[in-house]
């Protein structure tokens, strides 16, 4: 980047990400989220993908869902939760 400086990820970028994890380490598929949460396996897939911004109640569904509490979706991963 420019400057030197590193690109930092949106909110939007975290979110999807760690949707993604969680989801998976859950062994859940976008399809079965959506039968736990009500939403869109279309929806949850565009949330994974950081095509769309998430509402802070469809945190709260997700976040609910995935038996996780709702920081655990925007919180930006270190390089040490990265390699668990």
């Amino acid at each position: 980047m420019p400057g030197g400086r590193q690109r930092r990820d949106t909110l939007k970028e975290i979110m999807a990400a760690n949707l993604r994890r969680i989801r998976h380490d859950r062994d859940l598929t976008q399809e079965g989220l959506a039968d736990l949460s009500g939403l869109s396996a279309r929806y949850i897939g565009a949330i994974e993908r950081a095509n769309v911004s998430a509402s802070i109640t469809v945190l709260g569904k997700l976040a609910e869902s995935l038996g996780v509490d709702p920081c655990e979706l925007i919180r930006p991963l270190t390089k040490a939760r990265r390699r668990s």
